[in-house]
Order: structure tokens, then C-alpha cells, then sequence
């Protein structure tokens, strides 16, 4: 087998465009999913059932079931039902970007959620007890204390979703979206070279995830100045 190095060379413009709709996909799914996965999660730990419960079916729904068939429940069940064609909602059903921004906020969104539950549930008692000493009030202590408290327990997690939404958005090119694996499999239809196309797409999501990964260390590193080495005194 021969490998065409040239050809990877000249796909590299066609990709990084394929990488702009990636970071597109991913960057306004995880800015809508984490909007609405922090009332989900505050909805999530109430005590009275008629709250939490439509929240955890909403979760169990979206994490039992695979990315790829809630874009086609989307895309060809929503997207080509009559009722939705007749309404203001076909004005975002009928594009395939919108569909997969609309699955990919639901998908993230359920995740995160329950990864923020459990951080809000992780917060030191200690710590709540002491702003209410102090006679904060609720609103006060969740806004102060709670909710900054767990985004910082959660950050490492979180981080893991963020990477895999990001393989999960190649599933986008599924439905025409030419995404870096949209870009690729057009590239392999004209030439034949499948090889050399989805490495070179492996290389680009690699990339993206090294810069995920160093983004969230320093995130990490800024949000936890306690973890901090001491500064050495001269």
C-alpha cells in the first residue's frame, strides 16, 4: 500500500475548514448544554419529587441512548414531521446544523447536569453550615458558595465531557454537516484514499484535544490556588 503523503498535504486547507465547523458545533452545544444543565442540576438535588423526577428522566433518556440515534430522531423524526413543518420550530428543524446543535445541547446538557448533581452534593457541609452562621441567605449561599464550590469540584469531569462531545460531533457529518470527518469522507469519495484522509482527521482531533486538555489544566491550576506550591522566598 502506497501512502500518498502529498495528497494529506493538499487536504490540510479543506480540513481546517472542516475543523472551524467542528469548533463551532462543540463550542455553542457546550455554551447551551452548561446554561441548561446548572437549573437541571439545582432541580436535580430537591427534595420534592415532583421536581427531581422529570429532571432524571430527562437525564436517563439522553444518557441511555446513543448520540448517533437522538440525531436521527432529530434530523428525520423532528425535522420531517408535519407538525413541526407547519410551526416557528421548522425555521431551526430544517437545517442540519441547528438539528445537531439542538442534540448536542440536549446530549451535553443531560451529562453535565448529573456531573454537576453530584459536585453540589460533594460540597463541604462545613462550608454551608458556616454561611448560614454567618446568616446568609439561601439564594445568597448558593450563589456565593454552592455553585462556585462545585463547578470547581466538577472542572475535571467536566473536562472529560468536553472531549467527548468533541468525538461525538463527528457523528454530524451523518447528516451532511461537513465537519473534519464530513471533509474527510468527501475527500475519500473523490480519491479512494481513506487511509491518509482519516489520519490525518485523527491528527486534527487530537489537536483540538490537546488544547482542550491544556486549557482545562490551567483552569484548574487558576481555580484552586490553595493546591498552589508555596512561592520560594529568596
Amino acid at each position: 500500500m502506497e501512502f500518498d503523503l502529498q495528497l494529506m498535504v493538499d487536504s490540510i486547507p479543506s480540513l481546517l475548514e472542516g475543523m472551524a465547523m467542528t469548533v463551532q458545533l462543540i463550542a455553542l452545544a457546550l455554551a447551551l448544554g452548561l446554561c441548561l444543565a446548572i437549573p437541571l442540576a439545582l432541580a436535580r438535588v430537591s427534595k420534592h419529587a415532583v421536581v427531581w423526577m422529570p429532571v432524571y428522566g430527562f437525564i436517563f433518556v439522553f444518557r441511555g441512548t446513543p448520540l448517533l440515534v437522538q440525531i436521527f430522531i432529530v434530523y428525520y423524526g423532528l425535522g420531517q414531521s408535519e407538525a413541526v413543518r407547519e410551526s416557528f420550530l421548522w425555521l431551526v428543524f430544517k437545517e442540519a446544523y441547528w438539528c445537531a446543535i439542538f442534540t448536542f445541547t440536549l446530549n451535553t446538557a443531560a451529562y453535565t447536569a448529573e456531573i454537576l448533581r453530584g459536585a453540589i452534593q460533594a460540597v463541604p457541609h462545613g462550608e454551608l453550615e458556616a454561611a448560614r452562621a454567618l446568616g446568609m441567605p439561601k439564594f445568597l449561599i448558593l450563589r456565593r458558595i454552592t455553585v462556585p464550590r462545585a463547578f470547581r469540584l466538577a472542572l475535571p469531569a467536566y473536562g472529560n465531557e468536553i472531549i467527548l462531545i468533541l468525538k461525538g460531533s463527528a457523528l454530524a457529518s451523518t447528516i451532511t454537516l461537513l465537519d473534519i470527518t464530513g471533509v474527510a469522507r468527501v475527500i475519500v469519495a473523490r480519491t479512494f484514499a481513506p487511509y491518509e484522509l482519516f489520519l490525518l482527521a485523527a491528527i486534527f482531533y487530537l489537536a483540538l484535544t490537546l488544547v482542550i486538555v491544556r486549557t482545562l489544566k490551567y483552569a484548574e491550576w487558576r481555580l484552586s490556588p490553595h493546591l498552589r506550591p508555596p512561592p520560594h522566598l529568596g
